[in-house]
């Protein structure tokens, strides 16, 4: 399975965003950083905006190209259409839901087989978690002090378009909204970007 890989902090800095959601990732930050002084055109701000959006959930650009032109065929505007796509991967929800401290922790639950939806093992990243889905800790991944840390300690943390169970269980309960995906990208330049490509 391809992943994106790589010094995530050094990532966070140049890009500007913390892409790895680790708290201590932007610390470092300074000055000449892609959101601070650079003059950019509005090409290389699309560009940056793209790569934001795409290291942010960790998405190899051939996929983030096939999620782009879904996003365009659906019926809502392509940017949110987008992060709407993102945001519902099962890798993110986990994230999201608690039970991972990063994404690319997340990831690597999902793939070693520790997340459940509706009860089944899903080991996909990439899966598509539909509403009314519940994403739960597999029993395995229960035994795991970390884990289980992990959501006891985000369990406060809460999102419109999740609720969760204290029982290690969160369920997807209506699409979020763009406004709701807590995310500082302007996704219309990401739109811009690709609609000039062939």
């Amino acid at each position: 399975m391809a992943k994106m890989m790589g010094p995530r902090f050094k990532e966070s800095r140049r890009l500007g965003l913390n892409v790895c959601g680790h708290p201590k990732a932007m610390k470092r930050a300074v000055r000449g950083t892609a959101r601070s002084d650079k003059k950019l055109t509005e090409y290389g701000k699309q560009l940056l905006e793209k790569q934001r959006l795409r290291a942010y959930y960790g998405v190899l650009e051939k996929q983030f190209v096939r999620y782009f032109y879904e996003a365009r065929k659906s019926d809502d505007q392509t940017g949110p259409a987008l992060v709407k796509i993102l945001e519902t991967r099962l890798d993110n929800l986990t994230y999201r839901m608690g039970f991972a401290s990063s994404i690319r922790q997340a990831r690597q639950m999902v793939t070693h087989g520790h997340m459940y939806v509706d009860g089944k093992k899903v080991d996909i990243p990439s899966y598509r978690v539909k509403v009314g889905q519940t994403v739960s800790l597999a029993p395995r991944g229960r035994k795991v002090d970390m884990f289980k840390e992990n959501f006891e300690t985000n369990f406060v943390t809460s999102y419109p378009y999740i609720s969760k169970d204290k029982d290690f269980k969160g369920t997807l309960v209506t699409y979020p909204n763009r406004e709701d995906i807590p995310i500082e990208i302007e996704d219309q330049l990401v739109v811009e970007y690709y609609s000039k490509l062939k």
